[in-house]
């Protein structure tokens, strides 16, 4: 996916994006709700900083549910939609029963409806609020642009094309090639781990039969395989950290895979995949760096088939599609 844009004085006023669906223009501007609802970033700051005093661990928790709304439908806020008794929707599926966070999006949702009814879409808060959650939680600042419209679609079955747990450097890069982005990108978008837990039923596979020829993933670290275990002893939903900063927006995800302590197969193997291992390498020697191309990849992923004009709709309620 290739973006550029057209700037005017400070503003970024315009983002073109080429990608596999084809050449087109999105609406997207930094000053988007500059007339319409100029108080948007700070009431979602507020409320995500709010939010992460009484419970700094929902910051994974949004940041991973912007990721698992664009990869599915674009980032259309496709993720927030309830079912219905003729729809199983999304946020029902396996992949996404673990997600956190709504009742941000609700909160925030609820205050902009009151200051500018119908002008802020879900889908913008939800990645204003993947933002602010980066932010503050000690990571990098990075400003995007805005007017995403949400969608009318969430299925179940599109979730089958959310990338595993259980994938490999190779599937993840195909994966994540599919919708635009480098190897390089899919290891800085992995980074993300560096917030947040993953459940014993995620990684269990890793400690037991777990080849024909190796009954612990060999890729694991001895002493590290006994704290997978220890965790897993506790039941399927036992959650262990992907590093030893859950809550700190940081490299040390990346020195852990070093230390052969990822927790997930697709942690581990981009230390093992030659393909990947000079990029892990890299970001676990300079946080800066991380930094710098984790807001780059972050912008990119926010503009993955974004909804415009009649494509989408500005929600009411973000858990149910205007009537």
């Amino acid at each position: 996916m290739a973006i550029s844009a057209v700037v005017h004085g400070p503003l970024l006023t315009l983002v073109v994006i080429v990608s596999r669906f084809g050449a087109g223009v999105v609406g997207l501007r930094m000053d988007y709700y500059f007339m319409t609802c100029p108080a948007v970033d700070q009431v979602i700051k507020n409320t995500v900083f709010n939010a992460l005093q009484a419970d700094p661990t929902l910051a994974a928790g949004l940041v991973r549910m912007h990721f698992h709304d664009c990869f599915i439908e674009g980032c259309d806020a496709s993720v927030l939609i309830d079912s219905t008794k003729d729809n199983t929707a999304e946020k029902d599926s396996p992949a996404n029963l673990s997600l956190r966070g709504y009742e941000i999006i609700d909160d925030a949702k609820q205050q902009l409806e009151a200051q500018c009814p119908g002008v802020v879409s879900c889908a913008d808060i939800v990645a204003m609020a993947a933002r602010d959650a980066v932010f503050f939680s000690g990571g990098p600042f990075y400003e995007i642009p805005k007017g995403r419209k949400d969608g009318r679609r969430s299925k179940i079955m599109d979730t089958i094309n959310l990338p595993s747990p259980a994938f490999n450097a190779s599937q993840l890069i195909r994966t994540f090639g599919l919708h635009g982005f480098t190897a390089q990108e899919m290891v800085v978008l992995s980074g993300a781990h560096t917030l947040g837990v993953a459940r014993c039923s995620s990684f269990k596979q890793r400690l037991s039969n777990f080849d024909s020829t190796h009954n612990v993933d060999p890729s694991i670290d001895s002493n590290f395989v006994k704290t997978l275990a220890g965790t897993c002893s506790k039941g399927d939903n036992a959650e262990q950290p992907f590093d030893m900063t859950r809550n700190d927006f940081d490299n040390a995800y990346f020195n852990a895979l070093l230390n052969r302590a990822g927790v997930l197969t697709s942690d581990q193997t981009l230390l093992t995949s030659t393909a990947t291992r000079g990029v892990v390498n890299a970001y676990a020697m300079n946080q800066a760096m991380f930094f710098l191309d984790f807001q780059r990849a972050m912008v990119k992923m926010g503009t993955l088939d974004v909804k415009e004009g009649v494509q989408g709709e500005i929600r009411s309620d973000c858990r149910r599609i205007n009537n």
